[in-house]
């Protein structure tokens, strides 16, 4: 059982690659910490630099208080399970469980009360004698953690242990590796891509991309609070839908327009927005996000005065039984359409998804009103993909300095790029200087020269610009 600090950690690979920028995290004793993003965001990376098997470039590593940044991996007294198990072909589960203590020297004895006892707890006693072969997935999964097991770690590191079995065994293997960490109590570190793992696991999440913390919070929160667009986009199945618009009103009123939608936010939502006067009726764009699962087509839903409703035209209705996911398109999304004519398949959008009650009547080709449950919309500076909605009056001041903060990179980075543009727009009139003081000079030289020469010369000097071109773009 421990906790971790890692401080202002980076990732910096010889050859430039930043895979990991200023990780900053404090993890708890027992609490289940799940590390989520798309791939190559870093998270992997950071697990294995908590690990001992990926160096810390800069920042500093806690276990129990304690500096590990130079420790070798068996020192730090963590055990990891991996993607493809690395289980050993030739030993039988006992002695795949039993490999790790029998190297540390440990009492016969000793060893054979902890395989024994790990197996019970994943249920795999009846498997000792077997090889990974005679195995099934889920099966060697429980191996490769009851190898960890006995070795009675501080902390669990898990690298997507998941992502090798079908649909049924993540299920299954999802909810043992949970009651698993209930009956252990012990730290967890968890790394998936799959946001559903995350959100049934994880006692808190830190979603990840580019290399960068996005958000760190519990499940619930990241849904009903994300931070920004990724993360709003990321976590929930199917994702959020967003539209692009604009406030108006006044501020007791407050109207989200997109397309040809005009939806009244809330008054509480409107009473957490931040820097109100920056947005209202000012034509400064706005993303509005609504879930697939706030969108209704049912009659008591329509009948609700309270509710905004948007026409939509239905594309596709898929029936999965327990619910039923309809795509749909705005009006404007439709007049766009119907003034292109016919498009291809990959053009033609469905910018609503609607997730309604599988009882649902609605057919595809349908023009429906549909409902928006606005009590959980967000809405988010278009420019920096920051909310502009806080979670409480405690957190606007937060908001506020973190929209701040990407105006002023958004304002870094377009200067650094126009003053890149410069510095080559000059090093191009340099060189075409260059190039036209030595046609001058050629051309001098041949005072008396015909036209045939001149035009020779201007040839040869084009030749040669252009072979300096073609072995600059290689």
């Amino acid at each position: 059982m421990a906790s971790l600090n890692l401080k202002n950690i980076y990732k910096v690979y010889p050859s430039g690659v930043i895979a990991v920028t200023d990780f900053n995290l404090d993890i708890e004793d027992k609490e289940f910490i799940v590390f989520v993003g798309p791939s190559g965001c870093g998270k992997s990376t950071t697990l294995r630099m908590i690990a001992g098997l990926e160096e810390i470039s800069s920042g500093e590593l806690y276990i129990d208080g304690v500096l590990v940044n130079n420790r070798a991996p068996k020192d730090r007294d963590i055990a990891m399970v991996f993607q493809n198990y690395a289980l050993y072909p030739h030993m039988t589960v006992y002695d795949n469980m039993a490999f790790g203590l029998k190297l540390r020297k440990m009492p016969k004895a000793e060893i054979d009360a902890r395989v024994k006892e790990a197996a019970r707890i994943l249920g795999i006693e009846m498997y000792l004698s077997r090889k990974p072969k005679a195995l099934s997935g889920g099966q060697r999964q429980r191996v490769a953690l009851g190898r960890a097991i006995v070795r009675e770690p501080k902390v669990f590191l898990l690298d997507e242990p998941l992502s090798n079995l079908d649909a049924k065994l993540r299920s299954q293997m999802r909810t043992e590796i949970t009651k698993l960490h209930n009956r252990l109590a012990t730290t967890f570190i968890y790394v998936t891509h799959d946001q559903v793992e995350a959100m049934t696991m994880g006692t808190r999440i830190v979603v990840m991309k580019d290399g960068f913390m996005q958000q760190v919070d519990t499940p619930i929160n990241l849904y009903d609070y994300p931070i920004n667009l990724f993360v709003a986009g990321f976590i929930g199945t199917p994702q959020m839908n967003f539209f692009t618009g604009t406030l108006t009103g006044t501020k007791t009123k407050v109207y989200v327009e997109f397309g040809k939608e005009k939806v009244l936010l809330p008054k509480d939502k409107v009473a957490l927005i931040v820097n109100l006067d920056k947005y209202l009726n000012t034509g400064r764009e706005i993303v509005f996000g609504v879930r697939p699962e706030d969108i209704h087509d049912s009659p008591a839903w329509l009948a609700d005065a309270s509710a905004p409703q948007i026409q939509v035209k239905v594309d596709v209705v898929e029936a999965l039984g327990p619910e039923t996911l309809i795509y749909c398109k705005t009006r404007s999304e439709v007049e766009k359409v119907e003034a292109e004519g016919d498009v291809s398949i990959v053009d033609d959008i469905s910018n609503v998804t609607a997730k309604v009650d599988s009882r649902s009547t609605t057919k595809a080709g349908d023009t429906i009103m549909v409902a928006l449950d606005t009590r959980h919309c967000q809405v988010f500076d278009k420019e920096t993909e920051v909310t502009i909605i806080a979670r409480d009056e405690e957190q606007k001041a937060y908001i506020e300095e973190l929209q701040a903060r990407r105006e002023q990179e958004e304002a870094d980075k377009a200067a650094a790029l126009a003053a890149k543009l410069a510095e080559e727009e000059a090093k191009l009139a340099l060189e075409a200087e260059k190039r036209a003081l030595k046609l001058q000079k050629k051309l001098g030289k041949k005072a008396d020269a015909s036209v045939e020469e001149i035009a020779e010369v201007i040839d040869e000097e084009i030749t040669v610009d252009a072979t300096d071109d073609k072995a600059d773009a290689e």
